[in-house]
């Protein structure tokens, strides 16, 4: 693997999909904080968020997530989500922010489209990148990870942070852009505009057929 370039074709036996927070609480209209808006402040606030993820964004992560398996790519999730009911273990920022997720909860879980399948790991994490509250880089390494594909939710805060962690952390990573939303399309764009000099960005079609071609 070379060293001197961003722009590496993934070794699937080196590689892993992360699909970042993408959960009841974040990602449905009756889950989190969505459930107690009526229905117009739900699409005043959210609305542009629900249509990309239901029109773009899950079908081609159900899109990636099939492809990886095929190619035997390990698939891992993170999750919003407490290690205790009442929430005392989350960070400040949590805190401050209000997301509050109990251990074990419907908030917590997978969106069925994209469900975990059995042995598939799923990571509860506090914190806007998986990297600073949990042992998500020593389960990487033990898997022997070294190109990290990222999906999820939001395009500007969790999967930001979470690509420029990993890329600081020695792995190549590349940022799914039409797999990945966030409340609107202006802060989508310059979230990708901001992590294009730290990872490699692709979109679905192009990875769906990157993973093709090197699983042979």
């Amino acid at each position: 693997m070379s060293a001197a370039s961003r722009e590496v074709p993934i070794e699937p036996a080196h590689a892993a999909l992360l699909f970042v927070d993408v959960q009841n609480y974040t990602a449905r209209p009756d889950g989190g904080r969505y459930a107690a808006l009526d229905a117009a402040e739900r699409e005043a606030r959210y609305g542009f968020f629900f249509r990309t993820m239901r029109e773009q964004a899950l079908p081609n992560m159900r899109r990636l997530l099939l492809a990886c398996r095929r190619a035997r790519i390990e698939v891992m999730y993170t999750a919003i989500e407490s290690l205790t009911l009442d929430g005392r273990d989350i960070s400040l920022d949590y805190r401050i922010s209000g997301l509050h997720v109990p251990r074990g909860s419907w908030d917590a879980k997978v969106l069925e489209e994209i469900a975990p399948a059995e042995g598939e790991i799923v990571i509860p994490k506090t914190s806007s990148s998986p990297f600073i509250s949990t042992n998500i880089d020593y389960v990487l390494r033990n898997l022997g990870v070294r190109y990290l594909l990222l999906a999820g939710i939001l395009t500007d805060q969790c999967i930001e942070s979470t690509a420029s962690d990993a890329c600081d952390l020695g792995y190549l990573v590349t940022v799914v852009t039409d797999a990945c939303a966030t409340l609107s399309a202006e802060r989508h764009d310059w979230s990708l505009r901001n992590n294009q000099g730290y990872c490699r960005q692709r979109t679905t079609e192009e990875l769906v057929g990157e993973v093709e071609r090197v699983a042979g």
